[in-house]
């Protein structure tokens, strides 16, 4: 009886949590302008802080590079849509492929014109972020 009861005051209770909740976030997130963000998956966000941590000597277990490497991945997301962000790291490894082939990556004005734009935003983050 008491475990039957217990259940259902703790069903009870959180369903007037629940809706307690969604009503004061409801009324929050009316009055708050809501910024647009260039959100990357948070898989594409793991893979370069671990190579960055990786290019800059780090270990995985120093809090440094990690939280300056994160740093530097937003930052770049500030900068850059995942799209474009995408497309530009293509174009820079795969520049690098041979004759024919390779100038589909090499020659287009895009191409030059993203990897161009990834350097920028990758210095502006190594600058705000104190990337070494």
């Amino acid at each position: 009886m008491n475990k039957k009861l217990f259940s259902l005051s703790a069903l009870a209770l959180s369903s007037v949590l629940a809706t307690g909740c969604s009503t004061i976030f409801d009324k929050q997130s009316a009055d708050i302008e809501t910024v647009p963000m260039n959100n990357y998956p948070t898989r594409d966000r793991v893979e370069y802080v671990f190579n960055c941590i990786a290019k800059h000597g780090g270990n995985l277990l120093d809090y440094v590079p990690r939280y300056n490497c994160g740093c530097k991945i937003d930052k770049i997301a500030e900068q850059l849509t995942f799209e474009e962000y995408e497309a530009a790291t293509t174009f820079t490894m795969l520049r690098s492929t041979p004759g024919e082939k390779g100038a589909v990556f090499r020659d287009p004005k895009q191409s030059k014109s993203l990897r161009t734009r990834l350097k920028e935003a990758e210095a502006y983050a190594e600058e705000s972020c104190f990337v070494k």
